[in-house]
């Protein structure tokens, strides 16, 4: 396969092959049986301490009886879930090896999540992959771009099914890319006493909605959520993500386990300025390696202002609630001493699937030039006093298996994106 680090007619067609084919995830779960104190750790890494997740004795006294898993926990990448994949489909495996593009680079621009019901603790989750879509379009970025959408679902051993996360990856021609220097402006200033205070002020009051319901009656179109800041980034910030969401789908790891994962993966890792062989991951806290990929500094995860969004969204709702559906673009990049400012309103209020009382946001990041990075959509199932409790959404085309999920949503990313 030529490393050509162009986008040609002849490997978006060999990309577009592999769509439905299950595959085998690269790295294992983070969480083979995640428990109360997994539910806890994976909140506090993106900042979030409602009692729903973390106080096992508040849990008991709310609708669902007990610790739930954060939206969080149940999504993509290797967070949860031990592939669930017959001998047919491992036969299939040498399909997808390579990459039809390969040398064209990569990044996460995009994510749809849905959740259909709660995870309780100590449960084995089984977990299934597949490329579900390849979109060609323009980029103003880089010339030539593909969508690149892969999904996971999960469901737990007696069944269940709990949610499933579309991921899209975005794909542009490297040589193309650099010549924009999109980010060569880019500045981040120096945080004083004062702007310091002001964000520690917002951090005093904020806090989960929890055991009060935030009734859909009284709801209304415009309503704003309860903000929330996240910032100013530091790399500490990016250690506690790691510690509780784990390397990702690299398997990134310390030492002969590093050794090991290079031999896996040996084009993943660079020299550093000892001439040592490092993580490209290293971007993210590494202000040189960060230059290297056209970056002024080290920036986020836009999982991390993904999680932030669900962060938000769990607030605002309450115990009672469920939140059913996220979307998130990830415009602009999130730099270390940046700040984000999660706010949104309440752009509809209706009667969903069956007569369930739902509201869908606008949500968006804002950083602390006023630059929106993330502009986000979401649904949330609410009670009623007039309908009743939260009744737990239907998975897609009422699916009662992971490879029924995988039917109904390539068939709707086709009728969304012909």
């Amino acid at each position: 396969m030529v490393d050509s680090g162009k986008i040609t007619d002849e490997g978006v067609a060999g990309l577009r092959a592999r769509i439905g084919i299950p595959q085998a995830y690269p790295a294992p779960p983070h969480y083979r049986r995640p428990g109360e104190d997994a539910f806890r750790q994976v909140a506090r890494a993106y900042g979030d301490d409602n009692p729903l997740w973390c106080d096992p004795d508040h849990a008991a006294g709310t609708r669902w009886k007990g610790s739930i898993a954060p939206p969080a926990l149940v999504g993509g990448d290797s967070l949860i879930g031990e592939d669930s994949l017959s001998a047919e489909e491992l036969a299939r495996q040498s399909e997808l090896r390579g990459d039809p593009l390969r040398g064209v680079h990569a990044f996460y621009a995009a994510s749809e999540r849905e959740w259909w019901a709660p995870l309780g603790p100590d449960r084995r989750i089984r977990r299934r992959t597949a490329l579900v879509d390849v979109v060609d379009q323009p980029s103003e970025f880089g010339g030539r771009g593909i969508q690149e959408w892969t999904a996971q679902a999960f469901r737990t051993d007696d069944g269940t099914l709990l949610g499933a996360q579309y991921r899209m990856m975005y794909r542009t021609e490297r040589e193309k890319a650099r010549e924009r220097k999109k980010y060569d402006d880019i500045a981040v200033g120096h945080w004083d006493e004062a702007a310091i205070a002001e964000v520690d002020a917002h951090y005093a009051q904020e806090g989960p909605r929890g055991a009060e319901p935030r009734w859909w009656e009284d709801v209304s179109v415009g309503d704003p959520i309860s903000t929330l800041v996240k910032g100013p980034l530091t790399v500490t910030d990016m250690i506690c993500w790691h510690v509780g969401m784990g390397m990702g789908m690299y398997d990134v790891a310390p030492l002969r386990l590093g050794y090991l994962n290079r031999q896996r993966i040996p084009r993943f890792y660079h020299l550093d300025e000892l001439g040592v062989p490092d993580v490209m991951q290293r971007v993210h806290w590494d202000p040189s390696f960060a230059r290297k990929s056209g970056n002024p500094t080290t920036f986020d995860y836009g999982r991390m202002r993904e999680t932030w969004l669900i962060h938000a969204c769990t607030d605002w709702m309450g115990d009672d609630a469920w939140l059913w559906r996220l979307r998130v673009e990830f415009r602009k990049f999130n730099y270390v001493g940046d700040v984000q400012w999660i706010e949104g309103r309440v752009a509809r209020r209706y009667l969903a699937d069956e007569g369930r009382p739902a509201v869908d946001l606008e949500l968006h990041t804002r950083n602390q030039r006023g630059e929106t990075t993330s502009p986000a959509t979401a649904t949330v199932l609410l009670p009623s006093r007039e309908h009743g409790p939260v009744r737990l959404p239907e998975p897609p085309g009422r699916a009662a298996s992971l490879a029924g999920v995988f039917d109904a949503t390539i068939a709707g990313f086709r009728r969304e994106r012909p």
